[in-house]
């Protein structure tokens, strides 16, 4: 039988003995350290752009206005008068109109690959797709002047004011410059993006979730439906978000095709601006301190509109994670 004082002085491996000093790990603390700094390093990074983008646009934002800045109308660089809300209305429209496009056209082809397609196919299939993440938006820009603008004035434009002329979104002039062009362009663009990690999240479903829908006498869609997107709902909000980020920011292949016209119009035809497409345009030729520091201030506006819609996203993953499927799985 063990004694007493040997029970009392066993321990279970791993553990130190009790006023024995830590094992210090060196190798393990340095990587800690190292890894912390470089994640600290992103904040600093955010922080000093926004502390600069604040210090250049102070002087605009003091003579217009905070409020009348972003509600503004006008953008007369002559008079000094800076009214940035035809270039927001710009940048969310073609935003929402490229979700509206790429969502349904990704998730669908990211459920093709991962739940039907064969091997072979998706082979095929996921090359492109990987080459449209690759292309410069400068190309994606010249495609759409020549080739996507001429194709939308003579002949989709006008279709679309033919069969649904009776909502203010598909009335006007068929220029084919405009929201329309634009949102289209960022729809091919960000695409690639939430295909490829719809693609991923999908994979992550639960064989036994599929297997289940089917032994119940599901079909292969109602299995889909009821197992398989439930489940990897939060995942594509994710990847929907990071699509929208894209969307958001981007700037040459929106400048060349949306027409350039601090204007707002119901019509999806009508030519607008962009946030980002406006600094690229004037920032080259921007004299004056107030004009550039307009420009600045509308480089800190997207970055909030960014920030925002980033939070907003956190947010709608979380609820989508604690949703009665995805604590059912």
């Amino acid at each position: 039988m063990q004694p007493a004082s040997d029970i009392l002085t066993t321990r279970k491996p791993g553990r130190p003995v009790e006023g024995a000093p830590a094992r210090v790990n060196l190798p393990d603390r340095a990587w800690v350290a190292l890894l912390t700094v470089l994640g600290g390093a992103v904040l600093v990074v955010a922080a000093v752009i926004v502390c600069e983008l604040w210090r250049l646009s102070a002087g605009a934002l003091k003579h217009t206005g905070f409020f009348s800045f972003i509600a503004g109308m006008r953008w007369d660089v002559v008079r000094d008068a800076y009214g940035a809300l035809p270039y927001i209305y710009g940048t969310l429209v073609t935003s929402f109109v490229a979700l509206l496009i790429a969502l349904p056209v990704s998730v669908g082809l990211a459920l093709f690959l991962t739940e039907m397609s064969s091997p072979r196919v998706r082979s095929i299939v996921s090359f492109p797709i990987g080459l449209l993440a690759g292309i410069p938006s400068v190309v994606y820009g010249l495609w759409g002047l020549f080739v996507l603008v001429p194709l939308l004035r003579s002949k989709v434009e006008p279709a679309l004011a033919s069969a649904l002329g009776f909502l203010p979104f598909f009335r006007g002039a068929p220029i084919g410059l405009g929201y329309l062009a634009a949102g289209i362009i960022l729809a091919i663009m960000i695409l690639p993006t939430i295909t490829s990690i719809a693609i991923e999240v999908l994979r992550t479903v639960p064989l036994s979730l599929r297997e289940a829908a089917l032994a119940l006498g599901a079909t292969r869609w109602e299995a889909i439906r009821t197992a398989v997107l439930p489940y990897a709902r939060a995942g594509i909000l994710g990847a929907t978000i990071l699509g929208l980020g894209r969307a958001l920011g981007e700037t040459m292949a929106v400048t060349m095709v949306i027409g350039n016209s601090p204007t707002i119009s119901a019509s999806l035809f009508a030519p607008g601006y962009s946030l980002p497409a406006v600094i690229a345009n004037e920032f080259a030729e921007a004299s004056g301190e107030l004009h550039t520091g307009a420009l600045a201030a509308l480089g800190l506006l997207l970055f909030a509109v960014t920030l925002v819609l980033n939070i907003a996203a956190r947010i709608l993953v979380r609820i989508a994670t604690r949703g009665p499927a995805r604590v059912a799985a």
